[in-house]
């Protein structure tokens, strides 16, 4: 596809993320307990809940056009929190759970107001990013003790996951060597929520009951950055020493039990590019051996969720079970985000301007998608996508000299 300049776009993406997001928010205050809410809806009519990585995301859109609503996004997140601390991956509000997504949610109880489940924990980083210093928030911190005491298996700093959704990626085909036929998308997947509903998500008597249970890349990089945002000691020298494969230059995820299959190349093995103090030599590697690999990630509208050049990339949504299977290939604004913070930070600055050039393209003629074609750039998924406009990140020069991310 054709992309036109940069500069001449700049003007048309910014009014169309502004739109999307207004478009998109939602208030009120729930009716069973009074406690008010504001967050924004990932895409309007199939995506009505509050999401948690999707407010973060959003939230550090928001702050492009209005602050106090970035503030107001997160502030939900820790409304809807537990006293000991946890935030489930969605919260319903006043839109109950309904149809057949009360067989595939992960609740355990029908009238519950939140999953049970979380997604990556980035609110401290989006905190820090979009509205001020997170370790002031007391909620804030309860929810990372939460999640050092219930979801580092080990005591070795990094939190695991018990089933795929809880990564935000889904149905990506990293985790079909770990679940096998009870991944995100396949017959088994609801067997595999039914299973831990009964065990109540938690890590120790899903791992007692012989998992699986998996230690994933990604979702400790965005982990890591909130903890690195909260003045807590960073996990990167962790994530390299344990995640990280020399012999290939790409980050690996973990599991329990540990998968007789390869794993396969995802954008999740590049995404440690993000951490501030990820070791130069290795985010050289990451950039100049994988990411600008035209034959795997540097595709015309680059990163594709999966590495094109491994025998699971697809750009179907389907299985043949007729399960919805994404993840899977398309790209994904907030995959493109990530990346481009470490070719910035590397200083790839004609690879990080080619890439936003790249994705603004295909933003410009087929609006906030929930991801794109990576050869076409043809919008696919859901419409209107409220998290896409963290395109503004990578556009919004002015506020590049100003910008906080750690």
């Amino acid at each position: 596809m054709e992309a036109g300049p940069l500069r001449d776009g700049r003007a048309t993406i910014r009014e169309l993320c502004e739109s999307t997001l207004r478009q998109n928010w939602r208030e009120g205050v729930r009716e069973a307990d009074g406690v008010p809410f504001a967050y924004t809806c990932p895409s309007p009519g199939h995506y009505p809940w509050q999401w948690y990585w999707d407010s973060c995301f959003t939230a550090i859109a928001w702050r492009h056009f209005d602050p106090a609503r970035s503030r107001r996004e997160l502030e939900s997140l820790l409304s809807a929190q537990r006293q000991d601390g946890f935030i489930g991956h969605t919260i319903f509000w006043n839109t109950p759970l309904t149809g057949r997504r009360r067989f595939t949610y992960n609740v355990t109880s029908p009238d519950a107001t939140m999953t049970s489940s979380i997604q990556p924990p980035g609110l401290a980083w989006a905190w820090r990013i979009a509205v001020g210093d997170p370790a002031e928030v007391p909620a804030i911190l309860r929810h990372h003790d939460w999640l050092e005491e219930h979801r580092d298996l080990d005591g070795g700093g990094l939190i695991w996951i018990v089933q795929p959704d809880e990564s935000g990626l889904d149905a990506s085909t990293q985790f079909d060597a770990i679940w096998g036929n009870r991944a995100h998308g396949l017959p088994g997947f609801v067997l595999l929520v039914w299973r831990n509903r009964y065990l109540g998500y938690e890590l120790a008597r899903i791992v007692d009951a012989g998992g699986p249970v998996c230690c994933e890349v990604m979702t400790n990089v965005l982990y890591n950055l909130s903890r690195i945002a909260l003045g807590r000691p960073s996990l990167t020298p962790v994530i390299v020493e344990r995640m990280y494969d020399d012999d290939v230059g790409l980050f690996r995820p973990i599991a329990r039990p540990a998968p007789s299959e390869r794993v396969a190349l995802t954008w999740a093995a590049l995404s440690p590019l993000a951490l501030p103090d990820l070791p130069e030599a290795i985010g050289r590697r990451l950039v100049e051996e994988h990411l600008l690999d035209t034959e795997s990630f540097w595709l015309p509208v680059p990163p594709p969720s999966v590495a094109a050049s491994d025998p699971t990339f697809s750009m179907d949504d389907a299985s043949a079970f007729g399960f919805r299977r994404y993840w899977r290939g398309p790209t994904w604004v907030n995959a493109a985000w990530l990346l481009w913070l470490g070719l910035v930070r590397l200083g790839y600055a004609e690879h990080s301007t080619e890439l936003v050039r790249r994705l603004t393209g295909a933003i410009e003629v087929e609006r906030l998608r929930e991801y794109y074609d990576p050869f076409t750039g043809r919008g696919m998924g859901a419409v209107d996508f409220g998290w896409s406009a963290l395109v503004m990140e990578m556009v919004d020069e002015d506020d590049r000299a100003a910008r906080s991310y750690v």
